[in-house]
């Protein structure tokens, strides 16, 4: 398994007027949960794309336990609990002030410029073998 963790502020735009964070953002806070993870590891989305890659979401489950608030401090844990091999899934938990607050997945595939499905380039594959190697080791 890797993980990453991530702080944002919650900002005054992303809350309705009773000060409580829009469902639809935790979804934008997993992509950076996401692109932050990746980068720790070595692999920046950017570089992927310049390969000629795109990573689309195909999935996406969220599950709110308790809502972020305007000014809160969220940190996003995000995890690859499996080395990916075709698809790539990514567990997400989003804390606050001590609780959970949601949690969800996104599920992943690899297509090339023109939209079809393709597997990993060998640069993705090759340091997730490295990383999920020393991780079970």
């Amino acid at each position: 398994m890797i993980e990453g963790r991530t702080e944002l502020r919650v900002r005054y735009a992303e809350t309705d007027m009773m000060g409580i964070v829009y469902h639809a953002h935790y979804l934008a806070w997993f992509e950076v949960g996401r692109t932050e993870l990746l980068r720790s590891h070595g692999i920046a989305y950017r570089s992927l794309e310049d390969l000629g890659y795109r990573l689309p979401v195909i999935e996406v489950q969220a599950r709110y336990h308790r809502p972020a608030l305007y000014d809160d401090i969220v940190t996003i844990v995000s995890r690859m609990k499996e080395q990916p091999v075709v698809r790539l899934r990514i567990d997400y938990e989003v804390h606050a002030r001590g609780h959970k607050l949601v949690t969800g997945h996104t599920l992943h595939a690899f297509i090339n410029r023109e939209g079809a499905p393709v597997r990993p380039p060998a640069v993705f594959a090759e340091k997730m073998h490295e990383l999920f190697g020393r991780a079970s080791a």
